[in-house]
């Protein structure tokens, strides 16, 4: 990407927008770790005020990127203007908020770990006169997550019904050939004599506004396959076994997990390859703009003809039982987000900014050091 500036053209780098965690039907699940394999140097920031990490990640990844390195601007599913890490592959940098629930540091080499702590730009003595509030709407954004999930899982178990009826009208040998001539055009005679690099991340997320993902960001530049189907017609077994294929001979991929369900997968990019092919249905539901995009149908090629309506009374019935159980769920992160900006107007009362800004100084400092030694 090029931009004009003084007369001078300067290349800028590309931002990649994901989720590497989610709200799902399984509780909070990171991926983060997954995102972090093959750095060298990863900064970990800890405590402090959720709105200053979120203004520092984005103010160091936008300067990056000026300066022209590529970055991954990884989301937070808790809060949509919010940022939970950022990596400069061609670095080999990562920076992540490790405040919990999060986990990220695992297998991380020790000389290449860097810790900075924002709590101590935080006024302890203030923060104590405090603690019973504090207390108090920690354990009411405990309580409004839990209930978010337990609606998730329930809706998992509506949407399960849902996919029954079309797996009991199914043609499984039909699905395994369209899938097989899938691989064979995805990748030929191809291989690569080395282990695949496989990037789990989610393909997007429930968030206190809804459902959000970042599919345009992610599949731009590359050859698009929108998977069409209904539930239970065979698109994340389709894309398991292409994330296989990709495996066996050799390539790196990013595999897209289900904001929703992680035992399922929505995308499966394999850059090297130059192709994206991903389940294109509600709610991350896109249709074809550019010439070389395709569309896969699973209803039209496995399900049996007259399925919608020979079963419309009864799905109808599973939409509204499955939309109805989202909506209190996407009500409830909300709630907790709203409970979090409450809790978070009473650190920022007891924050000293200055030492917030001298943390950001010296993370700064420290990525430069190590671009330079790039």
């Amino acid at each position: 990407m090029a931009a004009a500036q003084k007369g001078v053209n300067v290349m800028t780098g590309n931002i990649t927008n994901y989720f590497a965690s989610g709200n799902t039907a399984r509780g909070f699940v990171s991926m983060y770790e997954s995102s972090l394999q093959g750095l060298n140097q990863l900064i970990v920031v800890e405590g402090g005020l959720a709105s200053e990490k979120a203004e520092l990640f984005r103010e160091i990844g936008e300067r990056m990127v000026e300066e022209g390195h590529d970055a991954w601007f990884i989301h937070c599913a808790s809060n949509n203007e919010s940022l939970d890490g950022l990596v400069f592959p061609g670095l080999k940098v990562g920076i992540v908020d490790a405040t919990a629930p999060r986990e990220v540091i695992h297998g991380q080499p020790e000389e290449g770990l860097h810790y900075f702590n924002l709590s101590d730009s935080l006024d302890t003595a203030g923060l104590i006169l405090q603690k019973s509030a504090i207390d108090n709407l920690t354990k009411e954004i405990a309580l409004a997550n839990e209930r978010a999930y337990a609606g998730f899982a329930e809706a998992l178990r509506v949407h399960d019904g849902w996919e029954a009826v079309y797996i009991a009208n199914m043609d499984f040998e039909a699905a395994d050939r369209l899938t097989q001539d899938l691989i064979s055009t995805l990748f030929q005679d191809r291989t690569n004599e080395r282990e695949s690099r496989v990037d789990h991340r989610f393909l997007g997320a429930a968030t206190p506004l809804g459902a959000v993902d970042f599919v345009p960001n992610l599949t731009d530049g590359v050859k698009r396959y929108f998977i069409k189907g209904r539930p239970g017609s065979g698109k994340s077994t389709m894309l398991k076994k292409i994330a296989a294929a990709a495996t066996e001979r050799g390539f790196n991929m990013e595999i897209y997990h289900c904001g929703f369900d992680p035992n399922s997968l929505d995308m499966v990019i394999v850059r090297e390859l130059g192709f994206a092919i991903f389940d294109s249905t509600a709610p991350h539901e896109y249709f074809p703009e550019k010439p070389t995009d395709e569309i896969i149908d699973m209803y039209e090629h496995c399900i049996k003809k007259g399925t919608d309506e020979e079963h419309a009374e009864t799905i109808q019935v599973i939409k509204e039982q499955y939309s109805a159980k989202m909506k209190e769920s996407i009500q409830q992160l909300a709630r907790a987000k709203s409970l979090q900006d409450e809790l978070e107007q009473i650190y920022s009362s007891c924050a000293d900014s200055n030492a917030a800004q001298q943390v950001k100084h010296d993370i700064q400092q420290l990525i430069v050091r190590v671009a330079a030694g790039k």
